[in-house]
């Protein structure tokens, strides 16, 4: 059998983890799929065909390990999904603005290398709002990210301070179709359009994941969102074989908030037949 590898990482207890849903599906296509952590440095990559970067959610903290381990796999004769290319410009959230200069309708956004209390309070004037959300340029998992308003400034300042004392972030104004209605998420394989879900917090929170109690509705999207969705994948570097959109509504309209490109969960839970679609772009990409 052909053998292909999804790289994960030491211990996901605390994740949900829908990877093992596509293995049957390859089976029958000829492969056989082995979990390599990304973190155990004894692998040899060059015995697999194809490793695919599935559930790598601690790399968010071992960056440079992290890009190590992705560059010990381009040098061997293993494929790596998505490409590294693509995999590195998407580590860091700044590629948001490339994709804003070529007219990809992006949640408005500032940028700082170091944070300063100035900006902190410029913020409010900035994107005219009484709140907005910080957090870094390398993050997963909603990780040091942080809900502003006015009032909660003085007592969260010190704190924000020193988490981004030493770490790039952006800010954006927070939009409350985030609790009012959710994220929308739209899944691409080779390109084609899968499926999508909707996202939405626990009450009292804005965070959308799972892991912080985010409930998850199956859905159907709208052309305006299979638009953006589109006009997004023809601005990636290179093609995908996977891609998760995530989009917001706005008084703007539908605007994009993350394309996720390394590691996001694909919810093949949420939509018969992905994960067998998945199986197939897989095996029809490295036929």
């Amino acid at each position: 059998m052909r053998k292909c590898a999804f790289l994960t990482t030491d211990n996901l207890d605390d994740f949900f983890v829908y990877d093992d849903m596509v293995k049957p599906y390859l089976a029958e296509l000829g492969w056989q799929v082995d979990d390599v952590s990304w973190h155990d440095k004894k692998v040899d990559y060059s015995q697999y065909e194809v490793v695919i970067v599935r559930s790598t959610w601690d790399y968010q903290s071992h960056v440079d390990a992290f890009i190590q381990c992705l560059n010990n796999i381009e040098a061997s004769s293993a494929t790596l999904e998505n490409p590294f290319a693509l995999l590195t410009w998407n580590i860091s959230k700044d590629y948001l603005k490339d994709l804003a200069q070529r007219s990809v309708p992006v949640l408005p956004t500032m940028w700082f290398d170091s944070l300063d209390k100035a900006l902190l309070t410029s913020s409010f004037d900035e994107f005219d709002t009484d709140e907005f959300v910080i957090k870094p340029l390398v993050s997963a998992n909603a990780d040091f990210t942080y809900r502003v308003d006015r009032s909660s400034l003085g007592d969260m300042q010190d704190e924000l301070m020193t988490v981004f004392a030493e770490r790039p972030g952006l800010i954006q104004a927070f939009e409350n179709s985030i609790v009012e209605k959710g994220e929308y998420s739209l899944f691409y394989f080779n390109g084609n359009y899968s499926h999508a879900i909707l996202k939405q917090p626990k009450k009292n929170d804005f965070r959308v994941q799972e892991e912080h109690g985010g409930q998850l509705t199956s859905i159907k999207p709208n052309n305006k969102m299979l638009g953006i969705a589109q006009q997004t994948l023809n601005n990636l570097p290179t093609p995908a074989l996977y891609a998760r959109i995530d989009l917001i509504h706005t008084a703007r309209g539908y605007e994009l908030i993350e394309v996720e490109l390394i590691e996001p969960s694909l919810y093949f839970n949420m939509e018969e037949g992905s994960a067998l679609r998945f199986a197939h772009a897989i095996n029809e990409k490295h036929c």
